[in-house]
């Protein structure tokens, strides 16, 4: 793929995101379900902070893109190999699967139907849904550089752990749940979730890492940056 297309495909995905997130965060005003927007705003839901994500991926890559060619070894493309492969595609991919396959359980559980009436579905597949072709585009765009595996598990631990205070903390300040799921978890069903949570995220990394191999080794590509 040219840079051209490269730089284009990076630049329509981050307007994308651009344009959803001003879209929920334009909600915050409005008369939303109880719970849904108390303390802390969007800013409680993983769905929201992987949006913000993917935002800030594509637009680094996009700047990344921009850059003279002999810059193209700089900090900010080794940034932006990070972000991708420890964060981005893991963390996007978990979303999806892990918030269909609830959905299809009980939608209640993760996103009541009474959001509806304030969410269109389209933003539901945007937030849910666009996502996964998204990053498998990504995929097909470039190649990545991946870290070593034991330094990216531990930042994903740590960004794990940190996400998992916060929805605590939530909880024990307006005594509400961010995700309805975890009011049928005891404090060890919580934490075993938890744990379950970071394995498929962990699972995640490595088919990223393993689908980055596999169609770049296959196409036989020498990748200057």
């Amino acid at each position: 793929m040219t840079l051209t297309r490269k730089t284009v495909y990076h630049l329509a995905a981050f307007s994308w995101y651009a344009f959803v997130v001003k879209s929920l965060i334009a909600k915050d005003g409005d008369e939303l379900p109880p719970g849904i927007f108390v303390y802390g705003g969007p800013w409680k839901y993983l769905t929201f902070l992987n949006l913000l994500l993917q935002m800030s991926f594509f637009g680094l890559a996009a700047l990344n893109d921009l850059q003279a060619v002999k810059k193209r070894e700089s900090t900010l493309n080794r940034c932006k190999d990070l972000l991708f492969s420890v964060f981005a595609f893991p963390v996007g991919m978990f979303v999806v699967l892990l918030f269909w396959t609830i959905f299809a359980y009980d939608r209640e559980l993760v996103y009541p139907a009474t959001i509806d009436t304030f969410f269109p579905p389209w933003i539901n597949h945007a937030m849910h849904t666009c996502v996964l072709p998204i990053l498998l585009g990504e995929v097909l765009v470039q190649p990545h550089i991946y870290p070593q595996t034991k330094y990216a598990l531990a930042a994903l631990g740590g960004v794990g752990s940190a996400y998992l205070f916060w929805i605590v903390w939530v909880f024990l300040s307006v005594g509400i749940w961010v995700y309805p799921l975890l009011a049928h978890f005891s404090t060890a069903g919580v934490v075993g979730f938890f744990f379950f949570n970071m394995s498929v995220v962990t699972l995640l990394y490595v088919l990223g890492d393993k689908l980055n191999s596999h169609v770049w080794s296959k196409r036989h590509c020498i990748y200057h940056r």
